[in-house]
């Protein structure tokens, strides 16, 4: 029986899955030790009072410091996540099994599904237990002569510490035991696309237990709020937040998606009932997170102005640079003299090292009488500005001017950050206008000869055919300049100034300075992850809205 199974056309498939296997083997080590382990020890700092040495475990601490009872929502958000999209996953594999009429008992896949996460659970166990001991070394050898062979005999003991060498066999035992179980399993059912079964289940029984868990701890973490709250006499007031954050959430996802499913609709009253439906469940969802700025408030105070200079940041820059990047492709893609000249002129300051081109840029805006910008203005008969140094809204200074007063949340933007918008979008339009001319590369000529045939004028081939032509390449650059614009550090570190009051100090400052200055790894860990939910929640945003509207071709 065994030769039948290990001769013919398996050996050859089964060497063909391991050369493979083999072959993808370096890469898979080389994003583990330097991608995926660095996250996981990232999200390790971040439970823990850490200044240079690790300190206590702070569990979700830091996440409360910095968005208060808004922690408990998203781990909320994520439990329940994580096990919708268990189900959803045995929904697809059920789906599948009708589709493909397996008789087959796929099911029986589950088993070695749930020993292979089991694995996994078991190596990040392990590594759990094995970092304490590894971190413990700084201890050990502090006035001691420090030398290569002291660090590798504690490193020896560190791996060798009886709990971590038992988690290790374990996480051996379990990868053994769903290996064996997942050729057992082959052997006997042989369904067509095993791999895909296994794979799913895995992913299954890996998101169950993780929503389960995060339920748990938030559960617990609320319990014990509560309780420290009522030996204070006060109340926490979380768990109507986390229920009408949560409500509110999902009567704005049920909105979006009556909204979208109204064009489609045949007869008006089906239409105008989605319509109708998507805006009561709008107005109920903004109801019901207006809770939101009470959660806000009580947050950390710099990470929200933080995210609000981010937000200016994104705003003031993406929209314009991409309009000017079009424009100026579209131009430089007709047959002018010197078109080629200009394309690399436009591309230079992309190319251009940021901390100098920052630095003049700052110079170039000094307050200074002398600066540039200044001498230009005072030539124009205007005053001078106080430029990367005035905190003050650019909104609220045109209302001065035309001697009106704007509440403090109307004030837009300060002059400071809108010098660094400048210098952003002077920066990237270049790159962006290179990719601009990729995209009218690949639209064919024939198509925009046809519209003129028809009488088509300028704006008409652009509206009709240019622009809807270049969504794919608009929908990757607006993606990649929103994701670069929440992580923009260097240019606007060399341009802040002290006298602009933070008014310049985007997210990725704000966790620069937690860091560097005030050396609070563990919350600046904590704010980093922060800062990864909002870029991932704006990126699967962009991609609902920008996602349907991309054509391509």
């Amino acid at each position: 029986m065994l030769q039948r199974f290990f001769s013919g056309r398996r050996v050859r498939q089964l060497r063909e899955y391991l050369t493979a296997y083999l072959m993808i083997a370096p890469a898979t080590i080389l994003v583990f030790v330097f991608g995926i382990f660095p996250v996981g020890f990232a999200l390790y700092v971040s439970l823990h009072k850490w200044r240079i040495k690790k300190g206590d475990f702070r569990g979700l601490g830091n996440y409360l410091r910095a968005i208060d009872n808004l922690t408990y929502v998203v781990l909320f958000a994520i439990a329940l996540g994580a096990i919708i999209a268990a189900f959803l996953i045995l929904r697809r594999i059920l789906a599948r099994k009708r589709e493909e009429q397996d008789r087959k008992a796929v099911w029986l896949i589950a088993l070695p599904g749930a020993v292979v996460s089991a694995a996994v659970y078991t190596f990040i166990r392990w590594t759990v237990l094995l970092l304490p001991e590894i971190l413990a070394i700084a201890d050990e050898i502090w006035g001691l002569e420090k030398t290569r062979q002291l660090f590798m005999g504690l490193l020896r003991e560190a791996v060798s510490t009886p709990a971590v060498v038992r988690a290790w066999w374990l996480f051996l035992g379990t990868a053994a035991g769903g290996l064996i179980l997942s050729l057992a399993v082959y052997y006997l059912l042989r369904p067509p696309r095993f791999a895909a079964y296994l794979a799913d289940f895995i992913l299954a029984w890996l998101a169950l237990p993780l929503g389960a868990g995060l339920l748990w701890v938030v559960f617990q973490d609320v319990q014990a709020a509560y309780q420290a709250a009522l030996e204070t006499g006060t109340d926490p007031g979380i768990w109507p937040q986390v229920i009408t954050l949560t409500g509110g959430v999902v009567l704005l996802i049920a909105a979006w998606r009556l909204w979208k499913a109204a064009p489609e609709q045949q007869g008006t009253i089906p239409f105008l009932w989605r319509i109708l439906s998507a805006i009561g469940l709008l107005i109920g969802a903004w109801l019901l997170i207006g809770e939101l700025p009470q959660v806000i408030a009580a947050g950390d105070e710099d990470m929200w102005n933080g995210l609000k200079v981010t937000a200016f940041y994104s705003l003031g820059t993406v929209p314009f640079q991409l309009a000017f990047s079009m424009f100026l492709a579209i131009l430089l893609f007709q047959n002018l003299w010197g078109s080629e000249m200009f394309r690399m002129l436009f591309f230079l300051p992309y190319v251009t090292p940021t901390v100098a081109s920052a630095a003049i840029f700052r110079q170039l805006f000094s307050n200074r009488y002398q600066a540039p910008v200044n001498q230009l203005l005072m030539s124009l008969g205007l005053e001078p500005l106080q430029w990367v140094r005035e905190p003050q809204g650019v909104f609220s200074m045109l209302a001065e001017s035309a001697g009106m007063v704007l509440p403090d949340w109307a004030a837009g933007p300060s002059l400071a950050l809108v010098v660094i918008m400048i210098y952003s979008i002077w920066t990237y339009v270049g790159y962006d206008t290179v990719i601009y001319l990729a995209g009218l590369g690949n639209i064919s000529t024939a198509v925009i000869e046809a519209a003129e045939i028809d009488g088509a004028g300028s704006w008409e081939k652009f509206r009709y055919i240019i622009f809807p032509l270049l969504s794919p390449t608009t929908y990757f650059l607006s993606l990649i300049a929103i994701i670069g614009t929440f992580k923009a550090f260097s240019h606007i570190w060399v341009m802040r100034q002290g006298s602009a009051l933070g008014t310049t100090d985007t997210f990725s400052v704000v966790i620069f300075s937690e860091f560097f200055e005030k050396l609070r790894y563990g919350y600046a860990s904590a704010l980093a992850f922060v800062l990864f939910a909002i870029i991932l929640s704006l990126t699967l945003i962009n991609q609902r809205i920008q996602g349907d509207r991309v054509f391509y071709g």
